[in-house]
């Protein structure tokens, strides 16, 4: 079963597990960066909460997801046209303010991150800024039924050294904040686009 049949028939029980996390500290300190109603993409948005927060702030936002049916139930919780769109497919040219990719993208190979994010950079703004967060480690491979790929701070540095318009502003390391998931580790970074 690949990630995306994964969601399409766990899609229920994904957003019952998600869509309530108190999740507000990172959705401010990402929204410290983005202009008051500036343009935000959430890049792989899940159950929606995350847009809908965004929407409740007064920001523009887009939301995307690969899951036909995360893209269903996420229309539905934000009252907002969820596309469902693969990481790939992004072809936005300097568009947004804010790119938010929260435990997103950790679905991609490490051999694809490269690509992906560069895309992420090309469709963000000149000063925007990029939210994204990988579990915290070295695996890479599939755990339980999803693709994965975990990140430190220097594979993660890695990576984004040889897509120059990326800076990475500000990273730091969390606790999963769902019930029962206390121990696992979150790499959490904000990049910023340079002229």
């Amino acid at each position: 079963m690949s990630t995306l049949e994964y969601y399409n028939k766990k899609a229920k029980e994904f957003v019952t597990d998600t869509v309530d996390v108190t999740f507000t500290e990172m959705q401010d300190t990402f929204l410290d960066y983005i202009p008051v109603g500036g343009k935000i993409l959430d890049f792989g948005c899940g159950s929606g909460r995350d847009a809908k927060y965004f929407l409740s702030k007064g920001y523009n936002v887009d939301a995307i997801d690969g899951s036909v049916e995360l893209c269903k139930i996420a229309s539905d919780y934000t009252g907002i046209a969820v596309k469902q769109m693969l990481f790939e497919e992004l072809d936005a040219v300097e568009e947004y303010d804010g790119i938010w990719a929260c435990a997103s993208i950790l679905h991609v190979t490490k051999e694809q991150l490269p690509d992906i994010i560069r895309k992420i950079a090309t469709a963000t703004k000149k000063n925007g800024a990029v939210y994204l967060s990988f579990k915290y480690g070295d695996f890479e491979g599939v755990k339980n039924g999803r693709y994965f790929t975990y990140l430190t701070e220097e594979s993660f540095e890695d990576i984004v050294h040889n897509i120059p318009t990326l800076m990475i502003d500000k990273i730091w390391i969390t606790t999963d904040v769902r019930a029962g998931r206390g121990d696992g580790q979150w790499l959490n970074l904000i990049l910023k686009k340079q002229d």
